[in-house]
């Protein structure tokens, strides 16, 4: 049904429901003069039901003693047929018993009038029960809307979180590194990416960003940075360098020209000649850094490098550090640890290193230990932004 056929679109609409004929007409009467009110008059009771449901009314008056159908049985029906259980009702009734009227509003019924009513008060008790309705009528075409367009956005949203997992790498060896990651995508679309290649036969680079933000805007920045530094496809940039690769990323990402969005970024490029490893940062959590062995230190592989997009013309310095044969190194999102527990109280970042770093070895991998133990600590299965992570083995 169009707005333009919806019942509150055409003003009241009365269904009466009475056997005599000369009720039937002098309701009419009290009726007629009245601008937005269309009378309908039905005097089988059999016939009711059908009628209603062509006309569609928004408030039906309706007799308690009538031939074949008993007025009581009437409301009953109506209230049971999903068509009319919104519909109010006005029962009509020659006496005012309290009895007879405590099982009409039993079953169903809105109102109860001795009839026949004054002409005013008549009119009151129609308009303010019609309205009603059509408020009701309104509010759930509103919600009807409301679903329909919630459940395309989440298509959407769910049609770039696809996208955006068929461009990430699949796990994999890159010479003597085991690369492997988890990608959890929230329900709004965190704007996630990352990804691992090599460079030549020495080098090999590991980056993950994360745009500002959520929804398909996010993930469609993600794409273009990601597609950016996969393709190695920046002007002039030496992608050996973490410094050189963040400063073109901001050259080419200013914030005014993505609708005022910004990303993080961690970009490191690994030389398995002088096992070591060079790192930037742009307003992104440390990587860790994890030597093999128990009771070792573990490195965190942070740098003050700030937002890629916010400002122009900035420079970004690298580090480096050695990595050890059997460290594993992990890169993420901070939807890895930017976890609300149920009191309201947020998960801290120090207990996030340990529970990583601390995770045992053993059949399952440490990122899913992570993700289980995430849930548990959130009470939910789903996550309020991207859950990104990246680990790589160096054997």
């Amino acid at each position: 049904m169009t707005s333009a056929e919806s019942p509150f679109a055409r003003g009241a609409i009365v269904l009466l429901i009475d056997d005599q004929p000369i009720i039937g007409e002098a309701v009419r009467r009290m009726l007629a003069a009245e601008d937005g009110i269309a009378f309908h008059f039905c005097k089988d009771a059999t016939a009711a039901i059908t009628m209603a449901a062509e006309i569609e009314p928004t408030v039906i008056l309706q007799d308690l003693v009538m031939p074949e159908v008993d007025g009581l049985e009437l409301v009953r029906r109506f209230r049971a047929d999903d068509r009319f259980v919104n519909v109010p009702i006005i029962v009509l009734s020659t006496k005012e018993e309290a009895a007879v009227k405590a099982e009409a509003f039993a079953l169903g019924a809105n109102d109860y009038v001795v009839k026949l009513p004054d002409r005013l008060e008549l009119l009151a008790r129609v308009r303010y029960h019609s309205r009603g309705y059509t408020a009701l009528l309104e509010r759930n075409e509103a919600f009807d809307a409301l679903k329909a367009s919630q459940k395309i956005l989440a298509n959407d949203l769910a049609t770039a979180a696809h996208y955006v997992r068929s461009l990430l790498p699949p796990p994999q060896d890159i010479g003597s590194i085991r690369a492997d990651w988890r990608f959890i995508p929230s329900a709004e679309l965190g704007g996630d990416a990352f990804g691992y290649h090599s460079l030549d036969e020495e080098h090999v680079a590991v980056y993950l960003l994360d745009v500002c933000g959520h929804g398909v805007g996010a993930a469609l920045l993600s794409v273009s940075a990601l597609n950016a530094v996969r393709s190695e496809a920046l002007p002039q940039t030496d992608f050996h360098d973490p410094g050189a690769v963040l400063a073109a990323l901001n050259r080419a990402f200013p914030m005014e020209r993505q609708n005022d969005m910004f990303f993080t970024i961690w970009y490191g490029v690994y030389n398995s000649r002088a096992r070591s490893i060079r790192w930037a940062g742009g307003g992104h959590p440390p990587a860790l850094l994890i030597p093999p062995g128990e009771g070792v230190s573990t490195s965190l592989l942070e740098s003050d490098g700030p937002l890629i997009g916010a400002v122009e013309g900035l420079e970004f310095d690298s580090q480096e550090v050695a990595v050890p044969a059997g460290s594993r190194l992990f890169v993420y999102s901070d939807g890895a640890f930017e976890i609300s527990r149920p009191d309201g109280s947020m998960w801290a970042f120090e207990d996030f290193l340990t529970t990583l770093a601390a995770a045992p070895e053993g059949p399952e991998n440490r990122m899913d230990k992570l993700v289980s133990f995430v849930r548990t600590l959130a009470g939910r299965d789903d996550f309020s932004d991207d859950f990104s992570m990246v680990e790589l083995l160096f054997s």
